[in-house]
């Protein structure tokens, strides 16, 4: 019951920073173009950018985490810096008419700094709840409460619940009562989920695997690491005896260092060496997920700005937030999810002649071809909404309800890919390395949002100036040229999902 419990409680937080994160950042590039008046494209940049940064960051953190730090103080020193930012956020909100670039960058680069270390430590310490001997096979064994499988799945269905509720609730709080509230809900919630962390303690499970001693400085040892390449048959050595038996530095009752001190300096070496090694081992795979996330930026930016010139009237006095369509991502996701496993998985089985039903790359495949669809749809929607608003005409406007399967095939994808990309990535680096494996899983969506900035950026270089009719990212969403873009999208993301294909049939799972 300790690890059901364990568990529980960092599913629920999961889902309480995801509904803090998305209710800032769902209608962040409408808080950047009403209030900081920037353009479409800036806006769109802006938030791509800080995205990037906020994804990436875990990558830089996890190594300190699994080499130096503990997961539980991580979590709760990232907590607090994340509470900082968003008090510092609602501050600059409140007490100026208009916030400076510099109040406005500082708090969302703060909050950036948090979640750097909160979400990949999170996770991995989700999944040290469970024992070594939970994972022992069975008969039922996705279904087993005891399982990572069973918590990645869950904690994911968590991450969509808060998610859902942040979309859902936060962009009529900005909207209709105003930004500094609003920004001051995400905060109090922020609060209260670091009161549950510590709350939870008691049953929490603190094990945690390390193969670098604290005492060995980080610099001395990327000296260590460069020097150990220059000798990569005795690096290889030194990797098969560390497989075999991880070395620690051990204290007698004295205080006194015994047992592997000889091997100290090969194994802090070693171990920079051994992430290098998994990092380029996964980078192929890694790279064709990039346009995954090229398209996960769409939501949070042109489908807001695309929504903004729809007719968005709900009886007399109500006009829907755009921000408020991506809880159809979450809600697709809670809904379909059982789906997923009592329907989907079985029938797979059947058909297949596997236990697990599909395998973890053959998930992210699926999940890879149903975003290129949704683009697909984005860009017929648009096609159709500019022969709609040629007029000029109110009455002639499309409903904003056609944007709805767009976001709909996202949700469905996510279900696949995201989950598959936190397994995949989980259980292909080593015991000891289970933060980076989170890192990598998420730098893919950091990469992805500079990604996503670069090809705005080239997009709006390469089709015009804001003047010119040929601009396809133009504020003027009458000459604006979305449905270009998104077909640009969908070719590029099926000529990466052809990619993925032909690296699966190449890959060799670790063992």
């Amino acid at each position: 019951m300790t690890v059901n419990k364990s568990c529980l409680f960092l599913i629920v937080i999961a889902g309480m920073e995801r509904f803090v994160f998305k209710g800032l950042a769902c209608n962040l590039v409408t808080y950047l173009t009403d209030v900081m008046k920037m353009s479409n494209s800036s806006a769109a940049r802006t938030v791509s950018i800080w995205s990037g940064v906020t994804s990436m960051l875990p990558l830089v953190v996890a190594p300190l985490v699994d080499s130096y730090w503990d997961h539980y103080s991580t979590i709760l020193a990232s907590s607090v810096l994340y509470f900082l930012g968003l008090l510092a956020l609602v501050s600059s909100t409140l007490h100026k008419q208009n916030p400076s670039s510099f109040s406005l960058y500082s708090s969302l680069y703060l909050i950036s700094l948090g979640q750097g270390g909160y979400n990949p430590s999170l996770q991995a310490f989700g999944a040290n709840q469970i024992e070594p001997q939970d994972e022992l096979p069975t008969t039922e064994k996705e279904c087993d409460p005891n399982n990572k499988s069973w918590f990645f799945q869950w904690s994911y269905f968590g991450i969509c619940s808060g998610s859902l509720l942040g979309v859902s609730i936060m962009p009529n709080v900005q909207d209709l009562v105003g930004w500094g509230l609003g920004f001051a809900v995400s905060a109090m919630v922020m609060v209260l989920s670091i009161s549950l962390f510590l709350f939870g303690g008691r049953f929490y499970s603190y094990k945690q695997h390390k193969t670098v001693d604290i005492n060995v400085s980080f610099f001395k040892k990327i000296i260590r690491a460069i020097k150990g390449l220059k000798s990569s048959e005795k690096s290889r050595l030194v990797e098969l005896e560390l497989q075999e038996n991880p070395l620690f530095l051990k204290e007698d009752n004295n205080g006194v260092e015994t047992g592997c001190s000889s091997d100290q300096s090969s194994s802090n070496s070693n171990h920079l060496f051994k992430i290098m090694k998994v990092i380029i081992r996964l980078l192929p795979i890694w790279t064709t997920l990039l346009m995954f996330a090229v398209i996960f930026q769409q939501p949070a930016t042109f489908f807001i700005k695309q929504g903004m010139t729809m007719k968005r009237s709900i009886g007399k006095s109500y006009n829907i937030p755009p921000a408020t369509l991506q809880s159809a991502i979450t809600i697709s996701i809670i809904l379909l999810m059982p789906f997923y496993d009592k329907i989907f998985i079985p029938i797979t089985r059947f058909i297949l002649r596997n236990d697990k039903g599909i395998t973890t790359m053959q998930r992210i495949g699926i999940g890879m071809f149903l975003s290129v669809i949704a683009m697909v749809f984005a860009a017929t929607v648009e096609t159709k909404r500019r022969e709609a608003s040629g007029s000029g005409s109110g009455s002639g406007r499309l409903s904003i309800f056609y944007l709805l399967p767009q976001y709909i095939l996202l949700g469905v994808s996510d279900i696949f890919t995201v989950v598959g990309m936190q397994e995949f990535f989980y259980s292909e680096v080593p015991e000891e390395m289970k933060t980076m494996g989170i890192a990598l899983y998420t730098s893919v969506f950091g990469v992805g949002s500079f990604l996503s900035a670069l090809m705005v950026f080239l997009v709006e270089r390469f089709t015009g100036s804001e003047e010119k009719n040929g601009n396809w990212l133009s504020d003027d969403m009458r000459k604006a040229r979305l449905d270009k873009y998104y077909w640009m999208l969908a070719c590029t993301s099926f000529l990466t999902f052809l990619g993925f294909l032909l690296l699966c049939k190449l890959y060799k799972p670790s063992v």
